[in-house]
Order: C-alpha cells, then structure tokens, then sequence
C-alpha cells in the first residue's frame, strides 16, 4: 500500500485508503519552467505507483496561464498527459484527492504533496538542456528527493545521461540470455521503496546495486524491465540494436 507523507501534517497518510477506490492527482504547476515540470514529474510518478497497485487514478492540471508551453515540456519528459480540470467537474466519488504542488502554492483541501523547486545554473550558457536527451533530464529531475532543492547543471545532466546509456547497453545485452523473474526479494524492497513516500531515490538505488550483482542477466533485464514501469526512462528502448 502506498503511503505518503501529507506535508500539511507531516504524518503518512495512505494514498488509497479504499480498495480499487479513485484517487485524484491534481498538480498544480504555475508556469512552465523546470520547477514545474518537476511537479508534473512527481505526479507522474505517483500516477504510475498508484496504477502499479491496481488504484485507478483520475490525473488533472490545473492552472491558466502556460499550459500548452507546459504540457508541451512534460510531453518531452515522458510525462503521460493530464485532464484540463477547467473541463472536468469535481465531486466523482473519489475515495482520496492528493494536491501535488510547488512550495508556497497554495491548493484546496486534500492530502499535500510538496515538490522543492529546481535551481537551473545560469552559467551553463543558453540552456543546459540544449542536446540532452530528455529522459536524462527525466532522471536528473528524480535523483534527489522531491523535497530538497535540485540543482541543476551541465554536470549533473552529463551524470545522469552516462548512466541512462549505460543502463541501455546492459539492459539490451541481458536481454539477450534467458529471461529468469524478477527475484521476490528484489521485487518486494522496489515496491517497498516506492510504497514508502514514492522514494525513487532509493529504488534508483537499488537498481544500481542489481547492476553490479551476480544475479542471471536474464533476472537483471526483468528487474529494470519491471522498474522501468515507474521511472519511464525507456529502459527497454535498445533491445535488439548492436552492442
């Protein structure tokens, strides 16, 4: 079950208290730049956790000003899109409604998620993002907790563009030897991270830690496979390209 801490109390709240009951995701993400998409990035990822438990989820933006910019951005980032809440009434019997927003934005009644904004280094010319993938930039914006500060670079996304090919080219050559499960302990402490506040931190963790084990290539490819249903970093996307 995934539990969240509600930033109104500080306490764990679950994020579906009724079995198979609807929970509404609302982001609210002023504007368009990079501390934005990370509150859509979030909600993203708390969207997938919820499906990956059976919870149907009802997604929606709000906001007036920027949107197209925005969703334009999220589209970019692998973000899968989010109904216009201007066009949508409330009140479908929703067993639970999380406000997943920026800090100091204020939003309605229901369980808060508090996303920290996104430092962008001037110096590293026009953009840093300029001839990066996006999924690096995807993987940069989920490297650190969604509570602290991120600063973002030309560093920090050369890191997490190596590491998105490296994971490419092993997944693709484990792909390749017989396919073995997932292991159920691997399985259970991936849900168990992502069930414990949505801590992707730590199941970007734990994947490194399968990447250097002596588990079967086949049990390694099934892993990322797996994860890769949260992270939507197209793990999977070099299957079958020349190693």
């Amino acid at each position: 079950m995934l539990r969240i801490i509600d930033a109104r109390t500080g306490e764990p709240v679950d994020a579906a208290p009724a079995r198979r009951g609807l929970t509404r995701v609302e982001a609210h993400a002023p504007g368009s730049d990079t501390s934005a998409l990370r509150v859509l990035l979030v909600a993203d990822l708390l969207v997938r956790a919820l499906e990956l438990g059976g919870t149907p989820v009802w997604a929606l933006l709000t906001g007036e000003r920027e949107q197209a910019e925005l969703r334009a951005g999220a589209a970019d980032l692998g973000i899968r899109p989010f109904e216009d809440s201007r066009d949508v009434s409330a009140g479908l019997g929703e067993a639970q409604v999380i406000q997943v927003a920026g800090e100091g934005v204020a939003v309605p009644e229901g369980v808060r998620v508090e996303v920290a904004p996104v430092d962008v280094d001037a110096s590293a010319g026009p953009g840093p993002f300029v001839g990066a993938e996006p999924a690096a930039l995807r993987l940069a914006l989920v490297s650190q907790e969604r509570g602290t500060p991120l600063r973002l670079d030309a560093e920090a996304l050369g890191d997490a563009q190596e590491t998105l090919a490296r994971w490419r080219r092993a997944v693709a050559g484990w792909a390749r030897k017989p396919s073995r499960p997932v292991p159920d302990e691997v399985r259970v402490r991936l849900r168990d991270a992502w069930e414990d506040d949505l801590n992707v931190p730590e199941v970007l963790r734990l994947l490194r830690s399968v990447e250097t084990s002596d588990l079967p290539d086949g049990a390694r490819f099934e892993t990322y496979a797996y994860a890769d249903r949260l992270l939507g970093l197209e793990l999977t996307r070099d299957l079958g390209s020349p190693l």
